[in-house]
């Protein structure tokens, strides 16, 4: 045949013509896997549709000049593209031959067979594109119409919005990717899942891991169900843990579809397969990543006592096991001294704590509220009491930024390093001492502002940085950025950053500039999600495929009343810090949480952004992580291997509930040091008279810190830490390498400092640990043991 290709036709080198998946399913049948029998419809037969119903050209017309940031555009280009291809007439001579593999497969099943169609495009799973997930799958297609109708269903979806979309970021040829189609038959599954053959979370080689549900694998990859997990030592064959679910509902067929029907009450907490089906399972998956000698992602199904295997892909998102690298050189990083602006006498006028470095000039334009933003033009300098997310639009434009309240963590502060505009915060006065109009210099390295155009000398950096030869230094420990501006997400995603660990939701929501519950009640929710799912894309595609973490709305009450309609739903509160905000607010308002969340939900779903994960801020209670969950699932969204949920670890009572937390099922922490830090002292942090007292670095704090990292690492819960003190204190670093953690998150003009910081202290504790080992070794020579 000219246009199929059965499985035992095909390698691992057929990705050309079979795609990623068809390659594979050919390559592990040949190896004698139990692979579950098939053909592939080829590329071929993509290539001669178009060429058949003259589409191409049509096509390409369609996609010159697409906006694909454009979510409208991109949608329409998208339906247009499909409906072109589902009216266009499939070739007879490939017609023909897909009905007769299809009645051949029957012939050899001795039975009429269900199968399922998947997409599986010629660039998929290559080390530079994973399209895995992106196209359709059709499950229980059965009458050979049928098969032949959804093969075309398969080639219109190569133009899904996402998939568009993934094609356009990468840089791929719309028109040189092609889509094979998989018919292989379905497994009519007692039990299913998905198996790692290297632990995901830990990234440790040696363990294996198998997640296993009831009934369809469906349930467990689209992460509809939580499934038991089990972990396997590759080395010595034993299963290390085991984490055993409740499920009470599980996807079967019946007649031609697929419904959900209730597990058996006696099997709901069972565990899903037996420990011999374990290691047989785990066998077949080292075998597996042994062939390709490369980590898998495989999928398996057991049917009648046999297992078979699915699919497998390689897992391209490990960074490898973790090494501490040679360093082979040390260089400095120096700034040249310079000077900004036109020589003159320095006054000073000003003087507050220097927030964000950099100096900065222009005319000061006094803002009293978020109404005066718009006199704010392009290098002016903004002068406020403090600033709350709505003036982010005025600080952008801003030439530096100074306010009278506020210390190093305050609004003003966080949003300036992160947009590298030059900040003195806490001045008591500027308000009243600058004038509207006055020309200024600000030195956000000094803490100073002076009258006039004048020079400022920039410090020079005597720190070395540590560099390896094949660039930034390697560090265990994770680097990831905090982020809030949608528009700086492609520059900063350039950093030696592992992911974003923090993306604040306040500035898109500001952004957009309406109270959530008024564009709810004014019938405009799909226009919020829209919007704010719009700059949740952003993020995800920047990063990808590192994780963004998202944290929910964290608006207090009284910068929620800053957005348009603000004041009829909020209430004033005496301390907004200490008030109605956080996880309490999608608890007693489920209708706005779940338009954050259908706005990430698009984000994952239509464009295929799978690295976008979600953070609840502010939790005081167990209560409160459970029936947010709740929330999530009416929603539909489940925690999986591919969407991650953290807290926030910034009230005291969650440090000492930390276990509880775990216990009751989340992926990750977070720890806020600068909300924890003040709970912890009792000390406002915009407090600029206490600022000298606000310090990361007291005992109680550090107490706080080891508990909780030492107790998710038991759970094997990723902890992380946002704030700005690993960066500044070395010492603080080097306690938290110790202790264990497992990433920090820091401002963008901090990235390169905190990852040199947390090698020196990783090569710290590394060269202590052999220096005690090699005592002890001493001292048992000493006493004669060999």
């Amino acid at each position: 045949m000219k246009y199929i290709k059965w499985f035992e036709e095909l390698g691992k080198k057929d990705v050309g013509i079979a795609g990623g998946k068809g390659a594979n399913l050919g390559e592990m049948i040949n190896s004698g896997f139990p692979v579950p029998p098939g053909f592939v419809v080829t590329a071929n037969a993509y290539f001669k549709h178009l060429e058949h119903n003259e589409l191409s050209d049509l096509i390409k017309d369609i996609l010159t000049d697409l906006d694909v940031n454009n979510t409208k555009m991109l949608e329409s280009a998208s339906q247009r593209i499909k409906e072109l291809i589902m009216s266009g007439e499939i070739p007879p001579d490939v017609k023909k031959e897909i009905i007769e593999a299809y009645r051949e497969l029957c012939k050899r099943e001795g039975k009429t067979v269900y199968v399922a169609v998947r997409s599986s495009a010629t660039a998929e799973d290559l080390p530079e594109a994973s399209f895995a997930g992106q196209q359709k799958t059709l499950l229980n297609v059965v009458e050979e119409g049928d098969v032949v109708e959804a093969v075309k269903e398969d080639w219109a979806s190569l133009f899904e919005p996402r998939v568009i979309f993934y094609r356009a970021q990468k840089g791929f040829d719309h028109m040189k990717v092609g889509l094979a189609a998989v018919v292989q038959k379905m497994v009519e599954s007692k039990t299913a899942g998905v198996a790692f053959t290297v632990d995901p979370i830990s990234e440790d080689y040696d363990i294996l891991t198998i997640e296993a549900g009831y009934g369809l694998g469906e349930t467990v990859v689209s992460g509809q169900i939580t499934p038991d997990t089990y972990r396997i030592n590759k080395n010595s064959m034993e299963i290390v843990s085991k984490d055993i679910s409740t499920q009470t509902w599980k996807l079967a067929r019946v007649g031609d579809k697929n419904e959900r029907v209730p597990v058996e009450r006696d099997m709901q907490k069972k565990q899903k397969i037996s420990d011999d089906e374990i290691l047989m399972l785990a066998k077949y998956c080292i075998d597996i990543e042994k062939h390709y000698d490369f980590p898998q992602d495989i999928e398996w199904a057991i049917e009648d006592g046999k297992i078979y295997i699915v699919q497998a892909r390689p897992i391209t998102t490990l960074k490898g096991k973790p090494k501490i690298r040679e360093i082979v050189g040390i260089e400095k990083m120096q700034k040249k001294k310079g000077e900004k602006g036109a020589v003159g006498e320095a006054t000073m006028i000003v003087k507050g704590l220097p927030a964000s470095p950099g100096v900065g000039m222009g005319v000061a334009k006094i803002i009293k509220d978020s109404s005066e933003i718009g006199k704010i033009e392009s290098g002016d300098v903004l002068v406020a009491k403090m600033t709350t997310p709505d003036f982010v639009p005025a600080m952008k434009k801003a030439s530096a930024i100074v306010t009278d309240e506020g210390g190093m963590t305050s609004h003003a502060a966080i949003v300036s390093r992160e947009l590298g505009i030059p900040c003195i915060v806490g001045t008591g006065n500027a308000t009243e001492v600058l004038k509207e109009g006055m020309e200024i210099t600000v030195d956000g390295s000094g803490g100073i502002v002076y009258s006039g155009k004048v020079a400022v000398a920039v410090p020079t950096e005597e720190k070395p940085s540590l560099v390896s030869a094949a660039g930034p230094v390697i560090t265990a420990t994770k680097i990831y950025v905090n982020l809030a501006e949608p528009d700086l997400a492609e520059k900063i995603s350039k950093l030696p950053v592992d992911g974003v660990g923090l993306l604040r939701a306040e500035f898109m929501i500001a952004g957009i500039g309406e109270h959530p519950k008024k564009m709810l009640e004014d019938g405009r929710e799909q226009e919020f999600i829209d919007k704010l799912a719009e700059g949740m894309r952003k993020f995800a595609a920047a990063f990808y495929p590192r994780p963004v973490v998202y944290r929910a709305t964290d608006f207090k009450t009284n910068e929620y009343r800053n957005l348009k309609g603000g004041e009829k739903y909020e209430s004033e509160e005496a301390n907004p810090m200490m008030g109605y905000r956080g996880a309490v607010r999608y608890i007693k308002e489920p209708e706005l949480f779940k338009m954050e969340l259908k706005a990430m939900k698009k984000v994952r779903d239509e464009f295929g952004l799978k690295n976008l994960w979600l953070m609840i801020p502010f939790v005081r209670r167990i209560g409160e992580i459970r029936a947010i969950k709740e929330i999530l699932k009416e929603v539909g969204i489940y925690r999986t291997r591919d969407f991650k949920l953290w807290i926030m670890v910034e009230v005291p009572s969650t440090v000492f509930l930390i276990d509880k937390f775990a216990e009751e099922g989340i992926d990750g922490v977070s720890i806020g040091t600068n909300d924890l830090t003040q709970l912890v002292l009792g000390i406002d942090r915009d407090n600029a008279t206490l600022g000298r007292e606000f310090d990361e670095r007291n005992d109680a704090v550090l107490r706080a810190l080891k508990h909780v990292i030492k107790t998710c690492r038991k759970y094997n819960i990723t902890v992380s830490l946002c704030g700005q003190a690993p960066s500044v204190y070395p010492e603080f670093a080097e306690k938290l390498v110790e202790f264990g953690i497992t990433s920090m998150s820091v401002n963008p003009d901090a990235v390169e400092r905190t990852r040199n910081i947390v090698a020196s202290a990783e090569r710290k504790i590394m060269l202590k640990k052999l220096s005690e080992i090699s005592e002890h070794l001493k001292i048992k020579d000493k006493n004669g043991i060999q």
